[in-house]
């Protein structure tokens, strides 16, 4: 569970992609003359989105790479901010999001996992890593997951913030009752 005090501050998680969304594996290749590149997301990690959509806490995807699977995925998800910059540029766009949503770095989370988020994390109410985290990384995060980047990590997170500030059962309750598929 993360400390209540600081899971009720938060107003906007965010997730990197390459090794916390996935595992961190590319697939590139041709098809038909073209670039085709594929990634592995975790489904039960979209169930979680579902829920944290129901809690009224936003999510924005913040990656340092640009991926039209990214885009895919997080259509896909209903997730309303996802930004692929370079990564450093991940601080500046994460202050230009907050400042539009009115939210402040105390009332952000953001899970990480490697050297480019450290930045975020410097700022953010509440770091949080993978498993799978560079260490330099795991020493900078608040909370570490057990589960690693792609395979239910974010999930993780997002049971223990809603457990953490007491409205998990509501939030699965209500997800339950809706005539919902989350992809």
């Amino acid at each position: 569970m993360f400390d209540l005090a600081a899971s009720r501050r938060i107003k906007l998680i965010g997730f990197d992609v390459d090794g916390v969304l996935t595992d961190n594996a590319l697939f590139l290749g041709m098809h038909d003359g073209q670039r085709v590149e594929l990634k592995r997301f975790d489904v039960q990690d979209g169930v979680g989105f579902a829920l944290l959509r129901e809690s009224g806490i936003e999510t924005a995807w913040v990656s340092g790479r640009v991926s039209e699977a990214t885009t895919l995925r997080g259509n896909e998800l209903q997730i309303p901010e996802v930004i692929q910059v370079p990564a450093q540029a991940k601080v500046p766009a994460i202050e230009a999001l907050l400042e539009r949503r009115g939210i402040t770095w105390e009332e952000m989370a953001f899970v990480g996992d490697d050297l480019a988020d450290l930045p975020v994390f410097e700022k953010v109410g509440l770091p949080i890593a993978v498993a799978n985290a560079r260490d330099e990384v795991k020493r900078a995060a608040r909370h570490v997951t057990a589960a690693a980047g792609g395979h239910g990590a974010a999930r993780e997170v997002i049971e223990r913030l809603l457990r953490s500030r007491g409205t998990y059962e509501a939030i699965m309750t209500a997800y339950l009752s809706r005539d919902v598929v989350t992809p």
